[in-house]
């Protein structure tokens, strides 16, 4: 399991459950608060986004949108939705029954699972995997299948203001054969991830073209975690949904917590053809219901204002993985510098730590910073061990002190 450092079992908890008990997340953020460290470990920005849009929430409390919405999301926020589909990418989605409204990205991945698997059916997703993909999976009783994604393809210089060698840009690549060889006759969809958590790989056109073959001739539903959909740096992102045959086979999932910086708000969606809505909603009605009614407006208007706003964070984040990819090689550490996302992956090898779950967990006390260890997004926790996960969604101030308080690692000795 990957959420829980603990192998103890909890009392009452169905057993398919035991080991998610704590996410390495709340862990480490519990840790950073303990110790008084700079949280670069969880994924969430320290400053509000766009300050209209919280101006536009505030707007619909005092229009009195503070009652329950409708079930599948306001009209003005699944238009917008739709309009931002056809206008960014040339998808149509029918407003009215194929986007769902959701409490987050999270609630809608895991009302997919729950309403598509029976129990003993197989997910198939890339690995590393975000660690809620595997608890979704267990819930709904069934079974994952990882294809691993390596970072020792073609490593290639950063290109950016300190070419070092430790600072990379791997490719992440995975293996066409082994993804063929994951699907078996109990696969029943596959989980994708792009711009993807933890790696920041952006899945090209041609590994998308390879992803939508392997679906079509298995006849797989596809559920894409498209979150990060307008923080890339490099390269461009392209929904699967858009490959030839996946349009009726894909169930489109986005937010709006990461393309504007409110995450608390907890508005995410789900587009898909009409049955698989039905499907997807029957679960969702008995989870939140609904959600966040004046959050609803602010973020329909905040679509509909079109790229001046969503791909506002870009150049920001752009510069901010920058200076802590940089940062980071000098301190001799082998950076893998993302094309999308706001994370950034180091080996910690060479500051003589054999395991980032080890380095993690001291590096608080010592140098009052906190990142997230690789191995709890791996089932082979061998590939993870060496890897930790840090996060660039900061304020530059923050992350310059972070750089500051970690330039004391070559002071600490395992």
């Amino acid at each position: 399991m990957t959420s829980s450092p603990s192998q103890q079992r909890t009392p009452y908890l169905t057993s398919r459950l035991q080991g998610y008990t704590t996410t390495i997340f709340a862990e480490m953020s519990a840790l950073a608060l303990a110790t008084g460290s700079i949280n670069l470990g969880q994924g969430f920005p320290d400053t509000d986004g766009p300050p209209e849009i919280l101006e536009w929430a505030i707007d619909a409390m005092r229009a009195g949108h503070n009652q329950y919405p409708p079930g599948k999301g306001i009209p003005e926020l699944r238009h917008a939705i739709a309009d931002h589909q056809r206008r960014r990418y040339g998808i149509e989605f029918d407003p009215e029954t194929e986007i769902l409204v959701t409490a987050g990205a999270t609630e809608a991945i895991a009302s997919c699972l729950l309403a598509l698997c029976e129990t003993g059916d197989e997910v198939v997703m890339f690995e590393p995997f975000y660690d809620s993909y595997a608890a979704c999976t267990a819930m709904a009783g069934a079974t994952r299948r990882t294809v691993q994604l390596r970072p020792s393809g073609q490593l290639r210089p950063s290109g950016q203001p300190r070419p070092l060698t430790q600072h990379l840009r791997p490719d992440w690549t995975f293996d066409v054969d082994e993804l063929h060889e994951a699907i078996t006759p109990r696969t029943r969809l596959l989980l994708l991830n792009s711009p993807h958590n933890p790696t920041g790989k952006v899945f090209s056109r041609s590994e998308l073209a390879d992803i939508a073959e392997v679906c079509v001739e298995h006849d797989l539903i596809a559920v894409t975690d498209e979150v990060y959909e307008h923080l890339v740096y490099d390269g461009e992102h392209v929904p699967l949904a858009s490959m030839p045959g996946m349009a009726e086979r894909t169930i489109t999932v986005s937010s709006a917590g990461k393309t504007f910086a409110y995450t608390g708000w907890k508005i995410g969606w789900a587009c898909a053809p009409a049955p698989l809505i039905t499907a997807i909603r029957t679960v969702k009605q008995f989870l939140t219901y609904v959600n966040g009614a004046p959050f609803q407006h602010a973020i329909a208007r905040a679509l509909d204002a079109g790229e001046r706003l969503t791909d506002q964070l870009v150049p920001d984040l752009a510069r901010r993985r920058d200076l802590l990819a940089g940062r980071l090689a000098e301190l001799g550490m082998t950076v893998m510098a993302p094309a999308g996302a706001y994370f950034i992956t180091t080996d910690v090898r060479e500051l003589g730590f054999a395991e980032g779950t080890h380095f993690c967990r001291v590096l608080p006390e010592r140098c009052g910073v906190v990142a997230i260890p690789s191995a709890v997004f791996y089932d082979d926790v061998e590939a993870g061990r060496p890897l930790v996960r840090w996060t660039f969604c900061k304020g530059e101030a923050v992350l310059e002190e972070a750089c500051a308080r970690l330039a004391t690692l070559v002071d600490i000795v395992p």
